[in-house]
């Protein structure tokens, strides 16, 4: 995760914990003056718009104070949704047996877009069925992770 991330979950989570929510993902879109900062947030009994709205609120008062991010930016808070964003090695292991589509930063297997299946995770490492083949990845080496929807 990177730098503003991880500053921002140490800043945000004890705010988003104890409006009883779980803070599911952090990410910062730098596009100058069209940034965007987005919290995805979870509950056992699920999100719905009042819960974004009250997050978005509490957060932004927070983020006002501490002032954290120099740039202009829009502050987008949601439920992580069917396809949600997967972060961290947690995630992952979470969804063992499941579909997951992923973006690297570096080539795997010749490729830097994947859709396979989360056989295992050990530490920080995600092992996926591709095609019939498993492919293991660093978790550093995940631009972007997401869970494939099944309906």
């Amino acid at each position: 995760m990177a730098t503003l991330e991880s500053k921002l979950e140490e800043m945000l989570k004890p705010t988003i914990e104890a409006l009883g929510y779980q803070l599911w993902g952090i990410e910062f879109v730098n596009a100058g003056k069209h940034s965007t900062l987005r919290l995805f947030i979870d509950s056992e009994q699920g999100i719905n718009v009042e819960d974004c709205a009250n997050a978005s609120r509490q957060v932004s008062s927070l983020l006002d104070v501490e002032d954290p991010i120099a740039s202009e930016y829009t502050l987008e808070v949601s439920s992580p949704g069917l396809d949600r964003p997967l972060f961290t090695a947690e995630q992952y292991q979470m969804y063992t047996g499941e579909e997951v589509k992923v973006q690297l930063t570096m080539p795997v297997a010749g490729s830097r877009n994947l859709k396979g299946t989360v056989l295992r995770v050990e530490g920080q490492m995600i092992a996926l069925d591709v095609s019939g083949s498993e492919l293991t990845i660093a978790l550093d080496n995940i631009r972007k992770g997401n869970l494939i929807a099944k309906f």
